[in-house]
């Protein structure tokens, strides 16, 4: 008889009541976390409007989630408006930048008049910038990269036009007809019209007045056509070179 009592003292079962608090504590933290985490979208507004219901919830009354949202309604409120600020100035510059590159335009189609070129040069003020187009093979021969010696004078009337202050970027590219190239010294028309853009940089870059590091090349070979390369004429409007003078942008 003895032994079934002492059986059943080890048998009795450990107090757990402690389970009860510590499952409520952990579910506090929970709650926590989750509202943490989804701070980052949500609203100083409905942060406050879950944090008091959680602390309804949970505790009655005043609890870990009954302080202010770190982002307040009115902090909020100063970065939407100076964002706002931002995106206008940034309008107004572009709308400058528009304003002074057409002053600029303005005064090459002078020249062009002037000169009687408008059949050899274009401008077109695009959304990368004022383009100015050099029609009608007027700086190469078929096959050839170098400017011609009697238009050599041309190019450096037009370096003038690019002296602007204050100074932009500028790209030169170089394209060619379609016509495979089917000499020594180079492989391709892609290589050709890289080589047409520098050649022409080359005698612009004469001009001191201009700065070298607001200049690059590029080369289109004979994929950005104007014409047809189906006739003589259109191939020799596809055989040219274009300037393209880009607005200054904000340094950040």
């Amino acid at each position: 008889m003895a032994k079934k009592q002492r059986k059943k003292h080890h048998e009795e079962h450990i107090d757990e009541s402690w389970l009860i608090p510590y499952a409520d504590l952990l579910t506090l933290l929970l709650a926590l976390f989750i509202v943490l985490f989804s701070m980052s979208s949500l609203d100083a507004q409905k942060f406050q409007q879950l944090a008091r219901a959680f602390n309804s919830e949970f505790s009655g009354g005043t609890g870990v989630l009954e302080f202010p949202s770190p982002t307040p309604n009115q902090k909020m409120e100063q970065l939407d408006k100076q964002e706002k600020e931002e995106k206008e100035e940034e309008k107004k510059l572009d709308a400058k930048e528009q304003e002074e590159l057409k002053e600029v335009q303005q005064k090459i189609n002078e020249y062009i008049t002037n000169k009687n070129l408008n059949a050899d040069l274009k401008t077109t003020l695009t959304d990368e910038g004022l383009l100015v187009t050099i029609l009608n093979d007027i700086f190469f021969d078929s096959g050839k990269s170098f400017v011609r010696a009697k238009d050599e004078q041309l190019a450096r009337e037009i370096s003038e036009l690019l002296v602007m202050n204050p100074p932009r970027n500028i790209i030169i590219s170089g394209h060619t007809d379609n016509i495979p190239i089917s000499n020594s010294e180079f492989d391709s028309n892609w290589e050709l019209s890289v080589m047409r853009a520098v050649n022409f940089m080359k005698i612009v870059m004469e001009n001191d007045k201009l700065n070298s590091e607001h200049f690059s090349a590029k080369g289109f070979g004979e994929f950005k056509p104007v014409a047809s390369n189906d006739t003589e004429a259109g191939r020799q409007k596809n055989r040219r070179v274009e300037v393209l003078i880009l607005p200054n942008k904000v340094e950040e």
